[in-house]
């Protein structure tokens, strides 16, 4: 898993059925000591939202085989899901964000 920030939205009216019904969100990876900073490597990528995140908010994205959505009928190949919300990250004890 990432932590990132959503840094816009992807905007596609003809995609993969199996992704109807979900955003694409783009997002930059952060530090994890200190994610209010800039982007950690300033390379913004598309993740599908499947927790309803907007954009500024602090999310954790997971990648590869653990990133593919549910469809209908089968699992949809996808890079990157936004799987959560950051309420608050804790580094060896000390809070680096807080919502």
């Amino acid at each position: 898993m990432r932590l990132a920030k959503v840094v816009g939205q992807v905007v596609a009216t003809v995609k993969e059925p199996g992704l109807d019904g979900f955003k694409i969100l783009l997002v930059e990876d952060l530090d994890a000591t200190d994610p209010d900073r800039h982007p950690f490597d300033g390379e913004a990528y598309p993740a599908i939202d499947v927790v309803g995140a907007g954009e500024g908010e602090v999310v954790l994205v997971t990648a590869g085989s653990a990133a593919r959505v549910p469809s209908a009928s089968e699992r949809t190949a996808t890079d990157a899901a936004v799987i959560a919300i950051v309420d608050t990250v804790i580094v060896a004890g000390e809070v680096t964000f807080k919502k």
